[in-house]
């Protein structure tokens, strides 16, 4: 299935979104415009805003009005701040199954969307449906997390509703990949994955990438967000990193293959990938450039490269296009490479 949040289409065959959040106070609305725009400018193709007060909503559908990429109301507790965000112009809502629970409500919610022509994401979080009063043990809480999903999409279907992106998530790594296998089995809905809180981003990429590229992998997934504590922006890079390594991501930025080194290198490897990133650091172009150290894996991955080098003692054989063209000393290889480069 396939579902529109403005112009963007989630599901089916059309390309994986990553999405992320703004992280300053809705309310300070030239400053959440000049973080929607930096993320939209990384290739953010979603952008998820809270409006937890009136006074959010308000600021929501002025910074609408300024900003190309379609925005998500991030809703909590209260279906008035839904009512408000879709009347605002929201692309989709995000409703969580924890904290809106009347079934009174969540019809409001959905006619209103339905009569805007807008999407919602039932967001089930492990975190948030959890009674702590009579809380479940781990092990349960994936069955936990699904039930609470089916209550919600039955009512969805009963008032005929199909514009769902279904999401469950969790800290654990290992339940966020058991639940969406779940809900994938389950549903025919797209599905948005992401760890609820994945860390610091020095701690939070490995826990991402096994999480959200098992699922990818499995062919799980239409929409992905990474968690991070700190700057979104690193959000988007981690999450269409992690579609790169899945061949998911038409990059329009060079990539960059470097050697892990090793005894065999007879040159600085590392010091020249590092020197070899900066120049590409301006360009805007879907490159395959390798920096390679010795002939055992140097050849093959430069021959699969559009610029690459590999280096032996003293010296380094140029790649282009996939094929040896030059051989030149170690002190011209940078400025050998920069020259290739602006031929491209």
């Amino acid at each position: 299935m396939v579902v529109c949040v403005g112009p963007i289409r989630i599901g089916g065959v059309h390309e994986i979104v990553v999405q992320s959040m703004a992280k300053v106070d809705t309310t300070d609305i030239a400053r959440c415009v000049r973080q929607v725009r930096r993320l939209a400018a990384a290739g953010c193709g979603l952008v998820r805003i809270a409006v937890p007060t009136r006074a959010d909503t308000g600021a929501f559908a002025k910074i609408v009005e300024k900003v190309d990429v379609p925005l998500i109301a991030d809703v909590h507790f209260s279906p008035a701040r839904a009512i408000e965000a879709i009347e605002g112009g929201a692309a989709k809502v995000r409703l969580n199954p924890g904290n809106i629970k009347k079934r009174a409500d969540i019809i409001r919610i959905i006619d209103c969307a339905k009569a805007h022509g807008i999407a919602i994401r039932v967001g089930v979080n492990e975190a948030s449906i959890r009674d702590l009063k009579a809380d479940v043990a781990p092990r349960r809480r994936t069955a936990l997390m699904c039930g609470e999903m089916k209550k919600y999409v039955r009512l969805f279907e009963s008032r005929k509703f199909s514009g769902l992106v279904l999401s469950a998530k969790s800290a654990d790594v290992v339940r966020t990949i058991e639940v969406n296998r779940a809900i994938a089995e389950a549903f025919d809905y797209p599905i948005h994955l992401g760890l609820t809180h994945a860390g610091l981003p020095e701690d939070a990429a490995v826990p991402s990438a096994v999480a959200i590229g098992t699922l990818l992998a499995e062919g799980i997934g239409d929409t992905i967000r990474v968690s991070l504590a700190g700057d979104p922006v690193e959000e988007v890079r981690l999450g269409q990193d992690i579609l790169k390594s899945l061949g998911l991501y038409r990059a329009n930025k060079p990539e960059l293959t470097v050697c892990p080194t090793c005894g065999r290198c007879k040159i600085d490897v590392v010091r020249l990938a590092k020197r070899v990133r900066k120049l590409l650091a301006g360009i805007d172009k879907p490159l395959k450039v390798a920096v390679m150290g010795c002939i055992v894996n140097g050849p093959g991955e430069c021959a699969d490269a559009d610029l690459a080098v590999c280096a032996a003692e003293g010296k380094g054989f140029i790649y282009t296009h996939g094929k040896k063209k030059a051989v030149v000393p170690e002190e011209k290889l940078l400025e050998t490479l920069q020259k290739e480069l602006g031929r491209f």
